[in-house]
């Protein structure tokens, strides 16, 4: 059947007559209560998401939140009733769907979306009504980063988040930069869970069109020149190569010994999300192993996951370990092997873009990943103040030549290892043993390994903000001790981002588990009672479509391998029966 186009003259005529301004304003009036109830209804969603909470355990409970839903939504409601019913143990997609079926069908049931948030009320949700909230900062379950960590900061990452206009954006300014400069800090180590661990990172800042998250361009020019002085070694060697080129085929046949020159790498920092898996691991190997995939739309590196020529998502998971990557060059027929991969990564989307490229809780990537959930603030700012006249460019492009010279003289210099305390190290386990024991009892055993990888997050924090500190020091060593400071401050993160991770994690879709089918003789074993005789056991095999002697045979290995217990002639016990 055709999908049926909405005509507004149509959908006008069936309202009360009068003049077609009255008529227009009244379906405003509706617009405007429809979509008030979708920021209320969509509040209650993300904390119940947030607290994982079921108000739908009782059967009429969760058949009167269908009706509620229905009434005031229609068949566009129907994810926000699977969203609902998502908690109770015993969820199943299509018995929800056909309840949300039965509640459309039913007509007006006389329930309503008061009936939603009564009991919404009752849970002791934050219950939002009336006009549009002008912010979500209502909303417990993404908290912006504590004040007291940004005045214990280095005085470097201090002049990064001094302008920025709201908390999100400093936070987000912070986090980026963070994430930006864990590429860009070479010969810095650290040795963790026994391993030699670098300081790279992951990092998705997840928000609506216009939120603000834009303002991560400016964690770009931070690093900026990184990249512009390994472009420019790539320049000066491809002009050797050309020169090279230019006298071996003046010499090509003339003189004997004479080999071609090889091509020189192509040297960047940034390395393109739109690329092919073998584009992407040969420029990875070109800069030494070393890189940043920095991409504004999450799309563009999803979409090159999703592509045959360009899934290059394993090597990406396993560069975050350091782990080797191994791939072929077909032009050269090569086999190349690049050890330890340094691959950081900065991505900023949409809600819906992190789906595309980390489609289930079950995916490997998502652990892997700092998430920031930005909210929407619904005041109009003053685009016009500023207190540069060119804007905060020239701002990033001066903080960019000042990281410059610490990046430089990292490069020349010795290994640096950085470390904790003894202190340090058991306060670090006993804070991640009590977040790892109270996420698995909140969220359950698929969030566990972002928890584990959170620690090796928060380590490199710690690694970060260490390897800054040279920049007020200048101290030169080859083993930087954690200031307390910064200790801190590293746990003060991990804190505020475990829960936006979990915000995230809750609006993943879970893997459907497929159900096992049991063998028939499985089957026969369930079915017998706890205590059976010949008969009985005949019974039950004919149900099951087994012949009797094979029946025999079964209770035969059953007693065999003490799953059944033959107490006297013709008396059985099923003792796998607990």
């Amino acid at each position: 059947m055709p999908k049926k186009i909405f005509n507004p003259s149509e959908w006008l005529g069936n309202q009360p007559t009068g003049n077609v301004s009255d008529q227009l304003s009244l379906l405003d009036d509706q617009t405007s209560a429809i979509d008030n109830h979708t920021l209320e209804v969509e509040n209650i969603i993300l904390q119940l998401e947030s607290k994982q909470l079921d108000i739908t355990e009782s059967y009429p409970d969760w058949v009167n939140l269908g009706f509620a839903i229905a009434d005031g939504f229609g068949e566009s409601g129907r994810s926000y009733f699977h969203r609902i019913s998502n908690f109770y143990p015993n969820y199943d997609k299509a018995e929800c769907d056909n309840q949300y079926d039965k509640c459309l069908k039913s007509g007006k049931s006389g329930i309503t979306l008061k009936s939603l948030f009564y009991k919404a009320k009752q849970a002791g949700l934050n219950i939002q009504t009336g006009p549009n909230p002008k912010s979500e900062d209502s909303d417990p379950s993404v908290p912006t980063l504590p004040d007291s960590l940004f005045t214990e900061l280095p005085e470097f990452l201090k002049k990064v988040v001094c302008y920025a206009d709201s908390n999100e954006e400093r936070d987000i300014l912070l986090l980026g930069t963070l994430v930006c400069i864990s590429a860009c800090l070479p010969k810095v180590l650290g040795i963790y869970d026994k391993k030699r661990v670098y300081s790279n990172l992951f990092l998705y800042v997840t928000a609506q069109a216009s939120t603000g998250k834009g303002k991560l361009v400016h964690c770009k020019q931070i690093v900026y020149p990184v990249h512009k002085d390994m472009r420019d070694l790539a320049l000066s060697l491809k002009r050797q190569y050309d020169a090279d080129l230019a006298d071996y085929n003046l010499t090509k046949g003339k003189q004997d010994g004479a080999e071609k020159p090889p091509k020189p790498p192509e040297k960047m920092l940034f390395i393109p999300a739109n690329n092919s898996s073998t584009g992407a691991y040969q420029l990875l190997s070109d800069s030494d192993g070393k890189g940043l995939i920095f991409e504004t739309e999450g799309d563009t590196l999803a979409y090159a996951f999703k592509s045959d020529y360009g899934n290059y998502s394993d090597g990406f998971r396993k560069a975050f370990q350091h782990e080797t990557i191994s791939y072929y060059r077909r032009t050269d027929r090569e086999y190349v092997d690049i050890l330890s991969p340094c691959l950081s990564a900065c991505l900023s989307g949409t809600p819906q873009q992190i789906s595309t490229l980390i489609p289930d809780v079950e995916n490997g990537l998502f652990s892997r990943f700092i998430f920031y959930r930005m909210k929407m603030q619904y005041n109009w700012k003053d685009v016009f103040s500023s207190v540069f006249a060119q804007g905060l460019n020239e701002y990033f492009d001066e903080l960019g030549q000042e990281f410059f010279s610490l990046y430089k003289i990292l490069q020349s210099g010795p290994y640096i290892q950085c470390k904790l305390t003894k202190d340090q190290e058991m306060r670090f386990n006993a804070f991640f043993t009590t977040i790892q024991d109270q996420y698995l009892d909140l969220v359950g055993k698929d969030y566990m390994a972002s928890i584990r990888r959170l620690g090796l997050i928060t380590f490199r924090f710690c690694m970060i903000l260490i390897t800054l500190r040279l920049m007020e020091s200048g101290e030169q060593s080859t083993i930087l001790i954690c200031e307390e400071r910064d200790f801190n401050t590293s746990l003060q993160m991990a804190k505020v981002l475990v829960i936006h991770a979990v915000s995230v994690f809750n609006q993943l879709p879970a893997v459907a588990k497929p159900s096992i089918r049991k063998n028939k003789k499985q089957q026969f074993l369930d079915s017998l009672p706890k205590n059976f005789n010949r008969q009985k056991y005949l019974e039950v095999a004919k149900s099951l479509s087994i012949e009797a002697k094979t029946a025999e045979g079964y209770i035969t290995q059953f007693i065999k391998n003490n799953l059944i217990h033959r107490e006297q002639q013709d008396n059985y016990v099923n003792i796998s029966i607990e």
